[in-house]
């Protein structure tokens, strides 16, 4: 058993963690004369760590769940999604957008497809919550950074928020909140593409290569912030808003976390400095979903597609299931850390 534990250890701390390469920059910035233990030279190295850290699992599983998509273009998904009824769709909808774009304004074309296309309203919403909020690769992410067990109860947790969200949104009958262009579309029949291993793995380097392009830039920037809450921000600061003596931090937290855009790979390294500096561990993982889910340019694109009321019921019901999931986490963080 404690062989068992040495080798989760070492997966987490050296392969996923990368423990290893924060030592090395570490070394390396000593030998050029910096002092790591200082705040430029710690700011130095966390942010070299993270970015190339996270720039390769970024890389890494983009490819492998790229692969895994080109399994499932929206034609097929419709079809899958299509077999099931009630809860059972519901379900079948939040797993399907586990593999499926990075960030929720590439998932809203989609969510748009697939209503278009005549599936039931809250199943498309269930996807379109799981979508951003609980990817692969957001599991694999979070394990370097966390460990198993936060990353395991995240994606749990925000699967059971996108099929309770659409379940909620079914029941409530809100169809007539879709705007009328969608509603009235006329689903279009089109032949399943076949794909060769080499087309799929073209596919999924093509893949790496545009949402690289795309996201690195958000992961410079939530790199450098986390460098900043890091090495200068005092953790009296964190602790007194974010911290267990406040009892409106996680409220907070999903509240500063809905303007912004960023998806999971630029929203951790912010995270796992404000958890270093005593921030609670929902408060953290409430401001992730925050971000992730329920970004301002995301709910912009999808006020074209739906009406405000249904819009207003899609945030409410996102709001307070992050919230609900804050200070589920809170209560019984002494099992996580």
């Amino acid at each position: 058993m404690e062989f068992l534990k040495s080798i989760g250890v070492f997966m987490q701390e050296q392969i996923l963690g990368m423990k290893w390469l924060n030592t090395l920059i570490g070394k390396l910035l000593s030998l050029l004369g910096l002092d790591i233990t200082g705040r430029v030279g710690g700011s130095i190295q966390f942010f070299l760590y993270d970015v190339i850290k996270i720039t390769v699992l970024l890389c890494i599983l983009i490819f492998f769940i790229s692969y895994i998509q080109s399994f499932f273009p929206p034609e097929r998904s419709r079809k899958i999604m299509g077999r099931f009824h009630g809860i059972g769709a519901n379900i079948i909808g939040a797993l399907l957008g586990t593999v499926t774009p990075f960030c929720s304004c590439s998932s809203i074309p989609l969510f748009i497809g697939f209503t278009s296309a005549g599936l039931p309203l809250g199943v498309t919403f269930s996807f379109l919550i799981s979508s951003p909020m609980v990817d692969l690769g957001s599991l694999v992410l979070l394990m370097s950074i966390f460990g198993w067990k936060i990353a395991v109860a995240y994606v749990v947790l925000g699967l059971i928020i996108a099929v309770i969200g659409g379940t909620v949104i079914e029941k409530l009958h809100l169809e007539k909140q879709v705007e009328d262009y969608i509603r009235n579309a006329k689903a279009i029949e089109t032949a399943e593409e076949k794909l060769t291993v080499k087309d799929r793995l073209i596919y999924a380097k093509d893949q790496v290569a545009a949402t690289f392009k795309k996201v690195f830039p958000y992961i410079l920037i939530g790199v450098g912030v986390g460098a900043v809450i890091h090495n200068w921000i005092p953790e009296s600061w964190i602790e007194t808003v974010l911290g267990s003596n406040n009892p409106f931090g996680v409220v907070l937290a999903t509240i500063l976390g809905v303007p912004m855009y960023a998806d999971i790979f630029g929203t951790i390294p912010v995270a796992e400095a404000l958890l270093g500096k005593g921030a609670q561990l929902g408060t953290v993982l409430s401001f992730m979903m925050a971000v992730t889910t329920l970004s301002l340019p995301s709910l912009i694109m999808l006020r074209k597609a739906v009406k405000s009321k249904l819009l207003g019921i899609f945030i409410g019901i996102c709001v307070v299931g992050i919230i609900i999931v804050g200070y589920l986490f809170n209560a019984v963080q002494f099992l996580f850390i």
